[in-house]
C-alpha cells in the first residue's frame, strides 16, 4: 500500500476538540514518530497526539528487565489521548520479554515492538539492539514467545546488517525468521550500525542509506507490512520514499520541527480536516498542561519537547528563551506560556499622524 496523494492546503484548525477520533490501529502504521530515548516520553506523546490524530506514536526504548523490576507506572504509564501508541522493549530472554510484553499490553499499549536497531555500547552489553541482527534465530524465539503472551501486534524495529555483514543476507534472514514466528510488521532502518568504531550519533549519519534494498524487500515479501525509517527529513521526502511502501518512520526531524506534525494527517492520511497549525496544538496542549501541573510534573518536563514548534517564524527564538529559561524557575505555571505566545505577536506600529 503506498501513501496517498497529497491533500491540498486548508486552514488551520481551530480547535481539536471536534475533531474524528484517531484511525484504526492498523492504518496508523502509515506513519509514526520514533522511539527516541530521553525524547518520545509521554509528555512528548501528549503533545505530538494534539498536532496529528492518527499517525502511530511509540515510547522510549523499555528493557524487559526494567518492566519486571522497576516503577511500572513510571516507565508505562500513559495518557489515554496518546492512541495509537506502541511500546518499544528491549532484551533477548524469551520469557522476560513475554512477560514484559503482557505487562505492557495490559497497561493498553496498541502494539509491542522489539528493538533489534539501536547500536549503543550499554545495549551491545545488554545483549539488544543492533547486535541481535547477528542472532536471527533468538530474535526469532523472543517475538514468538511476546506474540504467544499477548493479543496486540507485535513487530521489529531493526537494522539492514552490522558490521561486515552482507546487508542482502542479514535483512532477509532476520526477516523471514521473525516472519516464520508471527511477526508480519517490521520497521527497517535503512543503513547499517556498526558496533565498533562509530558512536550511536554517527551510527544515525554515516553508513549510507540503501532505500532500495528495503524496497526489494517489500517488493520480495508482499504479504509483510514494510515501513521505511532512517535519513528521512521532512513530509516531502516521507511521501516521496514511502512509495511502494507501507509506511514511514520519522525520527529526529519530528522532534526538533514537531509543527511539521500538524500537516500528517492531510498530506499522508488524505484527511480533509485540514493541519492543524502551532497554536491550535498549544491550546488544545494546554489542558493536559494543567492537569500535569497540578499533579506536581514540572512545567519543563513538558515545555521542552515544544521548543521548536514555531521554528522559521519571527519570534521563534524569543520563544524558545522563554520556555526554556523561564519553565525551569519553580512554580513556573501557564502564565510562561502565555508569555512565551505573546513574544510572537509583533507588536502593532503606531499608525501614521493624519495631515493637518
Amino acid at each position: 500500500m503506498s501513501l496517498p496523494p497529497a491533500a491540498p492546503p486548508a486552514a488551520p484548525s481551530a480547535t481539536l476538540s471536534a475533531a474524528p477520533a484517531p484511525a484504526p490501529y492498523a492504518g496508523a502504521r502509515r506513519f509514526s514518530v520514533a522511539p527516541m530515548m530521553d525524547w518520545t516520553d509521554r509528555h512528548c506523546r501528549a503533545f505530538h497526539r494534539t498536532l496529528t490524530r492518527r499517525a502511530l506514536l511509540y515510547t522510549e526504548m523499555v528493557t524487559a528487565q526494567a518492566v519486571l523490576r522497576g516503577d511500572r507506572d513510571h516507565l508505562l504509564g500513559f495518557d489515554g489521548v496518546e492512541h495509537p501508541v506502541a511500546l518499544q522493549l528491549g532484551g533477548s530472554d524469551p520469557d522476560l520479554l513475554a512477560e514484559a510484553a503482557r505487562i505492557g499490553a495490559d497497561y493498553g499499549y496498541d502494539e509491542i515492538n522489539l528493538n533489534v536497531g539501536c547500536p549503543s555500547d550499554r545495549v551491545q552489553s545488554g545483549r539488544f539492539g543492533a547486535c541481535l541482527m547477528r542472532e536471527p534465530a533468538l530474535v526469532a524465539e523472543c517475538v514468538a514467545a511476546m506474540g504467544a503472551a499477548v493479543s496486540v501486534p507485535v513487530t521489529v524495529k531493526c537494522r539492514i546488517g552490522v558490521d561486515d555483514q552482507d546487508p542482502e543476507e542479514s535483512l532477509y534472514t532476520l526477516v523471514d525468521a521473525c516472519a516464520a514466528a508471527g511477526v508480519d510488521q517490521f520497521i527497517v532502518h535503512a543503513r547499517k550500525a556498526w558496533l565498533q568504531g562509530l558512536s550511536p550519533k554517527e551510527n544515525r549519519d554515516i553508513p549510507p542509506l540503501d532505500y532500495a534494498l528495503v524496497r526489494r524487500l517489500k517488493a520480495d515479501r508482499p504479504g509483510l507490512a514494510i515501513m521505511l525509517n532512517g535519513g528521512l527529513s521532512g513530509l516531502d521526502p516521507c511521501a516521496a520514499e514511502a512509495v511502494g511502501l507501507d509506511g514511514v518512520m520519522l525520527g529526529r526531524a519530528a522532534y526538533h520541527d514537531p509543527g511539521l506534525l500538524g500537516s500528517v494527517d492531510a498530506r499522508l492520511f488524505g484527511s480533509d480536516d485540514g493541519p492543524v497549525s502551532p497554536e491550535a496544538a498549544i491550546e488544545a496542549y494546554r489542558p493536559y498542561l494543567a492537569r500535569q501541573l497540578a499533579a506536581g510534573t514540572s512545567l519543563a518536563a513538558m515545555s521542552r519537547h515544544m521548543l521548536g514548534l514555531f521554528q522559521g517564524r519571527p519570534g521563534a527564538r524569543a520563544w524558545r528563551r522563554i520556555m526554556t529559561v523561564e519553565a525551569v524557575r519553580p512554580g513556573a505555571g501557564l502564565d510562561v506560556l502565555d508569555r512565551a505566545l505573546a513574544a510572537l505577536r509583533p507588536s502593532r506600529q503606531p499608525e501614521p499622524a493624519g495631515l493637518a
